[in-house]
């Protein structure tokens, strides 16, 4: 299994920055599933100089060279079926302006076309190596910093979905309802909260409650909205079904959402598709157990 790697200064600076903690924390998983990190640079230097991972390391040069570009090709298949990459790590600073370089956009856009991992935050990344060992059959190895960001009864959870994946997002809150149940609580932005909480209430969540909190359409606002839940601390894993071939009138909006999690990235988790956020969902069952 082939994962990019990339950090931004921030957590590259300082012995327990959010690399080098990630990489202490998770040294043992990843080693167990044989996980090679293609990475950049900076996020290669400040491995190597601690010793953390370094066999598992594959350089791809830093930004002045196209390290990230390079990513961006091996994340649509590379140029051979070796560099293709499964997933990256991407833990990013949303002050650092080469959060809007273009290669860090198209990074995270082929990942949501190809359906694969864009794991953004400190906390996500902790979590995701957890999902990839329970979906290995590793489930013991998991890191056990993760069972606090597996306590779902804790946390709350915010819905997002753009029109084209609205339906997808009602199957997979409907497949796993009483997983998603658990959460202390649940928000979601408009159209998609009316749509959940109808499923909810088909399926016996009593009529006089809602299952998730509404806040406004995103062009409204909503995202905004539920950015400051996530900047607060109220909101601490969000599941956001994007549409990456539609242009979008509040893109500012979204990104704002986005960057609000990268602010928050010791306690968040992001999930951008349904093939995360299903595999997140089995690996959540296949731990209740382990953790």
């Amino acid at each position: 299994m082939n994962f990019g790697l990339a950090a931004h200064r921030l957590h590259r600076l300082g012995h327990d920055s959010g690399l080098l903690h990630w990489a202490r924390t998770c040294a043992p998983g990843l080693q167990a599933l044989g996980l090679q990190l293609h990475a950049t640079g900076g996020a290669h230097d400040a491995l190597v100089k601690k010793a953390l991972l370094s066999e598992q390391l594959v350089p791809v040069g830093d930004g002045r060279d196209g390290g990230l570009m390079r990513l961006v090709s091996r994340m649509a298949g590379g140029l051979t079926p070796e560099s293709a990459l499964d997933g990256m790590f991407f833990l990013i600073d949303p002050v650092d302006p080469t959060s809007l370089y273009p290669e860090a956009q198209a990074l995270k856009r082929q990942c949501v076309i190809h359906g694969k991992p864009f794991v953004a935050t400190v906390a996500g990344a902790i979590e995701w190596v957890a999902v990839e060992l329970a979906s290995a059959g590793l489930a013991a190895q998991a890191p056990p910093e993760a069972k606090a960001l597996f306590a779902l009864e804790g946390q709350s959870l915010a819905l997002i979905a753009h029109d084209a994946r609205k339906e997808q997002m009602v199957d997979f809150a409907g497949t796993h309802f009483d997983l998603l149940s658990r959460f202390a609580s649940r928000v979601a932005t408009g159209t998609t909260g009316s749509r959940l909480n109808e499923m909810a209430w088909s399926r016996g969540w009593p009529a006089d409650t809602p299952w998730v909190t509404r806040y406004q359409s995103g062009p409204l606002g909503g995202d905004a909205q539920i950015a400051e839940l996530v900047l607060d601390r109220r909101v601490q894993k969000v599941i956001f079904f994007e549409d990456p071939h539609v242009a979008r009138q509040h893109e500012a909006d979204i990104q704002l959402l986005e960057r609000a999690v990268y602010s928050a990235a010791a306690s968040t988790t992001c999930y951008n598709t349904p093939a995360m956020a299903q595999r997140w969902a089995q690996a959540v069952n296949t731990l209740s157990g382990t953790l």
